[in-house]
């Protein structure tokens, strides 16, 4: 009878789990299928899933009508600056307030955690005026340097993990000559490559679909990202949503394989994120 239970519940917890993986890829899934529709397809009623005909120009078109290779070039090397800024500076921020004693050091983390709770929308106006006075307005240091040099989120990831790691470890190092720089280097941060990996995919993640910044901060249209340029297919008319949904598809491709590859790292980190801390 416990077995019958225990089966029951587990067919049922999964077929929860089915049903709700399917509604979350429901938006995936008709974005994908509209990609392939003509403009006509789009807005019948009732709505029509599967395209007649299945129209595969609108990836080429989508593609030859916007420079997309120039703004693939942008995201991706905004992207790998900031994830190998965002690694070196928040782990020595969270080896410093981890391992290091100095005076007010929980009173200065409280309040560095802090600043996650105010939105990003309320800083964007001084942020402005900064890049304005430096010269920063359309140009990619606008959007790399706040971003390499600041990240609340890395910090409290990364200290969660280099608390775990046990005293020992430095103790054994010093004695052996040791100075600073290399317990952190070469001790310490090979020993948290799990939420490094799990660092760089979301901060590489968040930059790839940063619309918010990039829009403030940018003008010239070479100079824009994939998700600033896929909004150029909304005309203040009219929008080519088979051709947004194209572009839009073919902007997630590198984000599927980053996912797909690093999901280990992310899961990895983040359960010994919450194990350890």
């Amino acid at each position: 009878m416990h077995n019958r239970k225990f089966g029951i519940s587990t067919i049922l917890l999964h077929g929860l789990l089915i049903i709700g993986s399917f509604i979350m890829a429901m938006p995936f899934i008709w974005m994908i299928l509209s990609a392939l529709k003509d403009m006509s397809q789009i807005f019948v009623i009732p709505p029509k899933w599967i395209p007649d005909p299945f129209v595969w120009s609108n990836f080429k078109d989508s593609l030859a009508a916007l420079p997309f290779g120039r703004a693939y070039f942008n995201t991706i090397y905004i992207s790998v600056i900031i994830v190998v800024s965002q690694l070196l500076t928040c782990s020595m921020a969270a080896y410093a307030f981890a391992k290091i004693k100095f005076r007010f050091r929980e009173t200065i983390f409280i309040i560095f955690l802090a600043t996650m709770m105010v939105p990003g929308q309320v800083t964007i106006i001084p942020l402005y005026l900064i890049m304005k006075e430096i010269n920063w307005i359309d140009t990619h240091l606008a959007l790399i340097v706040p971003a390499a040099l600041f990240n609340a989120f890395g910090v409290f990831l990364l200290r969660q993990f280099f608390k775990s790691l046990p005293h020992e470890l430095e103790e054994a190092a010093i004695v052996d000559g040791a100075n600073r720089w290399k317990l952190y280097y070469g001790i310490m941060l090979p020993l948290i490559k799990p939420a490094l990996g799990a660092l760089a995919i979301f901060t590489f993640l968040g930059q790839w679909n940063n619309f918010f910044y990039p829009l403030i901060f940018l003008n010239s249209p070479d100079k824009f990202t994939v998700v600033l340029m896929l909004n150029l297919f909304r005309g203040l008319y009219i929008t080519d949503w088979t051709l947004l949904m194209a572009g839009s598809a073919i902007a997630i491709v590198p984000v599927l394989i980053v996912y797909v590859i690093g999901q280990r790292y992310i899961i990895e980190g983040v359960t010994l994120t919450g194990i350890k801390g």
